[in-house]
């Protein structure tokens, strides 16, 4: 059954105010073109999900789309700061941003937990660390067989994943290959997935080359074909990052006025 829908048609059925969404590609296959898709259909209260939020969530920051962000790493990737992102923690502006922070494999932790269908997962990954007294989500446990104690961090459900891909066939077998990030473990932690892709390809193609079959079609609710969804961010075999753009963030960002142009 085919699972192709245009970009508007996806991001309409998909994805609904208050959601908790999860848009990731670490550096790699970010979904730009979806992100713009919701702020053109002014998505509200949002809670969004990514080991490395930059310019796509301070875009939606400042379009007022988010009240939430669940990360665990935040700027403009060899530049700098966000600047919308910063103005809404420290100024409320447009709307508050309510901050809840982990480390890289912490909030790794959390979506394969849900992917696997645990409650929870250990680690020893916060020790030393201060997150753990301001995130109140990551928790002390004991080991039933060892009696070490390990810190604890819990399973997140997002409502809607939406990743970006090289290529998929119509019922959403996606294959990704480069630097592949949490992509697998999102779609299997999400109650809702939407793949965007560069191309649409034939399924015989998709089995001549399994191991590049990272999300399976089951786990798909909607194919969006987008070629160049991921700029200004990268797709390996497809197109570069647009360093430059990233660059000239830093200066439409800075000033309020200038980006509500952009």
């Amino acid at each position: 059954m085919s699972k192709l829908m245009t970009m508007k048609e996806a991001m309409s059925r998909f994805v609904q105010d208050g959601d908790t969404v999860v848009m990731e590609g670490f550096t790699h296959l970010i979904p730009f073109a979806a992100g713009h898709e919701l702020i053109r259909q002014q998505r509200r209260n949002l809670t969004l999900v990514r080991l490395t939020p930059d310019l796509i969530f301070d875009q939606m920051i400042a379009a007022g789309c988010v009240r939430r962000l669940v990360f665990s790493w935040a700027g403009n990737p060899g530049i700098g700061p966000l600047h919308a992102f910063r103005r809404a923690v420290e100024q409320g502006r447009p709307c508050r941003l309510e901050l809840e922070e982990y480390s890289h494999f912490g909030l790794a932790l959390r979506l394969q937990a849900a992917a696997a269908n645990v409650p929870f997962l250990p680690t020893r990954n916060f020790a030393g660390s201060d997150l753990p007294r301001v995130n109140p989500n990551i928790k002390l446990v004991t080991c039933p067989h060892t009696g070490e104690e390990l810190w604890s961090v819990p399973a997140l459900v997002p409502d809607v994943a939406i990743l970006h891909a090289q290529r998929a066939d119509e019922e959403g077998n996606t294959q990704v290959w480069g630097l592949v990030g949490v992509h697998r473990e999102v779609a299997f932690a999400a109650r809702r997935v939407v793949v965007v892709v560069e191309e649409i390809v034939a399924q015989e193609i998709i089995r001549r080359d399994p191991n590049r079959t990272l999300i399976p079609g089951f786990r798909v609710g909607a194919v969006v074909k987008e070629p160049f969804g991921a700029h200004p961010s990268y797709v390996q075999g497809y197109y570069d990052r647009d360093n430059e753009f990233y660059a000239r963030w830093d200066d439409i960002s800075r000033d309020e006025t200038r980006l509500a142009r952009y």
